[in-house]
């Protein structure tokens, strides 16, 4: 079973794919322009550019009914990344009724046009049955067409299905590969998953730097997995110098994101640090959750899932 994972639109509620980036007024009021007198004649990639301009408030007022108007149709006109669009809006309940089965059709038709997103998505359908019937050959194939489009979530649940032998022979080697390709492109749970492959030595020979390496690269998105497992790297020594200090100061932050098992262990850590250097720590905590390195990862312990 895939699990959830969010990740985000670019802008309100459609992806931002194709739509001009002007710097100048007179320059947006002119493709504004060209983009409603195509619209009007029907062109879908105006159309699409439009729906965007008026979820996202360029060059026009915010208007969800247009944006939605012009989106069903640059959907309507065969568009791929309208019909993705639309599908999110389906799946998501925004400005219309929530319709998985709605969803799952437009999804359809972008993915049989090549479109990576809606293929995951529809993957994801398929796998968890909403919408369509639960089918996990059709969500396999799916998650490998996405995949083979540099999609990291389908990267990474490719991955999983190797590494537990779900619809695929189980293979370490190929189920490493997955997760790297994820893991190269910044996805945290990819990330975490080659950190816990090289911490147990499974597949590859063990090796607590490698792993330590990966876990602190989810950790600086703000993933609380990582963060505690960093911390518990630091307090054993494993793959990085023993330190109380950062043990308590990534542990604590996992503690903030509400990690099940992290506020007792870091309590144990405070309580062994010296006073200057736990109100050292707790400043750094505090500037860190006031300016993280990056906004909150994705925890996650299986599968990624739907993405808008």
């Amino acid at each position: 079973m895939w699990i959830s994972c969010l990740l985000a639109t670019v802008a309100g509620s459609f992806l931002s794919l194709t739509a001009p980036n002007l710097d100048s007024v007179s320059e947006v009021d002119s493709a504004v322009a060209a983009d409603r007198v195509a619209a009007e004649r029907g062109d879908a990639t105006a159309q699409y550019n439009l729906g965007l301009r008026y979820d996202t408030g360029d060059g026009v007022p915010v208007d969800d009914t247009a944006a939605l108007k012009w989106t069903r149709l640059a959907a309507d006109g065969g568009h791929p990344s309208a019909q993705h669009n639309l599908g999110v809006i389906y799946a998501s309940g925004e400005h219309v009724p929530q319709d998985q089965a709605e969803a799952a059709k437009w999804y359809r038709l972008a993915a049989d046009q090549g479109h990576r997103m809606a293929q995951f998505n529809l993957g994801i359908m398929n796998d968890k049955g909403e919408g369509v019937p639960q089918d996990h050959a059709e969500a396999l194939k799916l998650c490998r067409l996405a995949a083979g489009q540099e999609h990291p979530g389908a990267q990474f649940n490719l991955g999983v299905s190797y590494a537990k032998g779900d619809g695929v022979p189980q293979d370490g080697a190929e189920a490493m590969k997955w997760y790297e390709l994820a893991a190269a492109q910044g996805l945290a749970p990819a990330q975490i998953a080659l950190g816990a492959v090289y911490y147990a030595g499974k597949d590859v020979a063990q090796n607590h730097t490698e792993a330590a390496r990966w876990m602190r690269l989810a950790a600086d998105q703000g993933n609380p997995s990582a963060q505690y497992n960093l911390g518990v790297l630091y307090a054993k020594g494993e793959g990085v110098p023993t330190s109380d200090a950062e043990a308590y100061f990534w542990i604590s932050l996992a503690a903030a994101s509400a990690h099940s098992t992290a506020a007792k262990v870091g309590d144990k850590l405070k309580a062994r640090l010296p006073p200057a250097l736990l109100a050292e720590t707790q400043t750094r905590i505090a500037t860190w959750r006031a300016n993280p390195s990056v906004l909150s990862g994705n925890a996650v312990s299986g599968r990624v899932s739907a993405e808008q």
